[in-house]
């Protein structure tokens, strides 16, 4: 066989499996999707599917807990889109520069409490938790109190949490997880955060 040949056996082949995953995929619901690891590009992943549900005419909600004092260029670009977009800014900034744990956790209970009426609302087709698994990591909101408003939320309002550390438990119950595996970073080499790349 040509390597041509051997080429087109392989992809039809492939078209097939894929063709047969498609047609047994007839479900459709809201995912919970989680962004976690080391590496860089979690809440972009996520920013980058609000514009999708945007461009879709969807209605997103973001609360960023954590980082949240810090004012972004994505932020001011998403909030351009009007009222399809709620975006909430209700953290403080980073623990290591806070060093409040109770104020932290005062903060990341009223962002949870935002979260929870969005998750509840089936005006939005997405929300976006932004740095969650931050304060779960930390005790500043319960996973017990997470998973039922999760599980309870309209049929098909997708659900995004990303940070880094996400527990197993939460893990376990979402339906897509990615981890951003940190290969290299400027930073590392001194080269500091760039308008564009982390803001």
């Amino acid at each position: 066989m040509t390597d041509n040949a051997e080429h087109q056996a392989r992809m039809q082949r492939l078209k097939a499996s894929v063709d047969q995953r498609i047609e047994a995929a007839q479900e459709e619901r809201g995912l919970v999707i989680v962004y976690t690891g080391a590496g860089k590009g979690k809440t972009t992943a996520a920013l980058g599917m609000a514009l999708r549900c945007i461009g879709h005419g969807m209605n997103v909600a973001i609360v960023q807990f954590i980082k949240g004092a810090i004012d972004t260029a994505e932020e001011r670009v998403l909030k351009s889109f009007g009222e399809q977009l709620v975006f909430l800014r209700m953290g403080e900034g980073y623990t290591w520069e806070t060093q409040d744990r109770a104020r932290d956790t005062e903060m990341a209970q009223k962002a949870w409490a935002a979260a929870t009426a969005l998750l509840r609302d089936p005006a939005y087709a997405m929300v976006i938790l932004d740095e969650f698994n931050i304060a779960l990591q930390h005790g500043y909101v319960r996973l017990a109190d997470v998973l039922p408003v999760l599980q309870a939320r309209p049929p098909m309002q997708h659900a995004v949490i990303t940070g880094r550390g996400a527990s197993p438990e939460l893990m376990e119950a979402a339906d897509l997880v990615t981890e951003m595996k940190q290969v290299k970073h400027p930073f590392r080499k001194g080269i500091k955060a760039q308008k564009g790349i982390e803001f």
